[in-house]
């Protein structure tokens, strides 16, 4: 299967879609939690946002449903284009999907030997074959320090810089065996999944892209609007809190005369929602998803 969407009742349930709405899915992928919002939608409409085109050959027919082949970071510009401002909900699931992780020549997965690829747009001019084989010692750490959450970070891109000068590193494969002597014995899938991650999000900008959405999420909800959002680690979640909580990223209060928080949204979930073992057994991804759902505020 493509992918299997992930806390799928729980997305739709919080969505509270109404018949007659318009919806943005900015994560299409396989198109599984589009086609449960289309089974809700009668006259109502679902823009789709998806940057890869693979996701493409998962379409349905149905008049109803645009497809933009776009990061979402473009999410106001199209939806005015398609006089969709403001939509009834917006769902974002974050993660990479199964189909992404399962190709060996996108270089998503530790499991394949691949180029060092990592681009969810394949378009884009930055693969992390160049981040791997040209970024300095400094950047390198900052990405697996902040994005890797790398204990080691300088000791990481010091072995990859050492490497780097007597050839480039550019298949998986050779990314792994220049850095299994800082892998900790029996964590070793722990370390290089921390490793490709960090790539891969410096590679597509994703937790910019995520602040560009939820940014502008503000004035493409309308009031009593639902924003629904799955993250997959500690950074995309602390960023979604964050800003659902506060309005902003740092998660700092700011309060009016009367003691009343202001931000634009109204969080429905106090902690997140999480895969439940069943769904786990049968999805093990699922493992680190964090659901979050909030109310855009009238008043705000």
């Amino acid at each position: 299967m493509y992918h299997i969407p992930v806390l799928l009742d729980k997305c739709i349930e919080g969505l509270a879609i109404r018949p007659e709405g318009t919806y943005v899915d900015v994560t299409f992928g396989g198109g599984g939690h589009s086609q449960a919002i289309l089974k809700k939608l009668e006259s109502g409409r679902l823009l789709a946002f998806d940057q890869d085109a693979d996701a493409m050959q998962n379409i349905p027919a149905d008049d109803r449903l645009i497809f933009i082949n776009q990061n979402f970071r473009y999410l106001i510009n199209f939806m005015r284009l398609y006089k969709a401002l403001p939509a009834d909900g917006i769902l974002a699931d974050l993660g990479i999907s199964s189909h992404q992780i399962d190709l060996p020549e996108r270089g998503f997965s530790t499991r394949f030997e691949a180029g060092l690829d990592l681009r969810m747009d394949r378009k884009a001019r930055l693969s992390a074959r160049e981040v791997v084989n040209e970024y300095p010692l400094d950047e390198l750490k900052k990405i697996f320090a902040e994005y890797g959450e790398i204990r080691h970070a300088f000791r990481t891109a010091q072995q990859i810089i050492a490497a780097r000068q007597s050839a480039e590193i550019d298949t998986t494969v050779r990314l792994k065996e220049v850095l299994a002597p800082l892998a900790e014995r029996g964590r070793e899938n722990k370390f290089f999944a921390q490793v490709f991650q960090a790539l891969r999000i410096e590679v597509n900008g994703e937790l910019d892209a995520l602040r560009e959405l939820l940014i502008q999420s503000v004035k493409a909800i309308k009031p009593g609007g639902r924003l629904v959002v799955l993250s997959y680690h500690s950074l995309e979640d602390r960023l979604v809190k964050n800003f659902i909580k506060t309005g902003n990223f740092e998660g700092t209060e700011n309060k009016d005369f009367f003691g009343n928080l202001i931000s634009p949204f109204t969080p429905l979930t106090r902690k997140p929602i999480v895969p439940d073992e069943a769904e786990i057994s049968l999805n093990p991804r699922a493992r680190s998803a964090k659901l979050r759902i909030a109310e855009r505020r009238h008043d705000a």
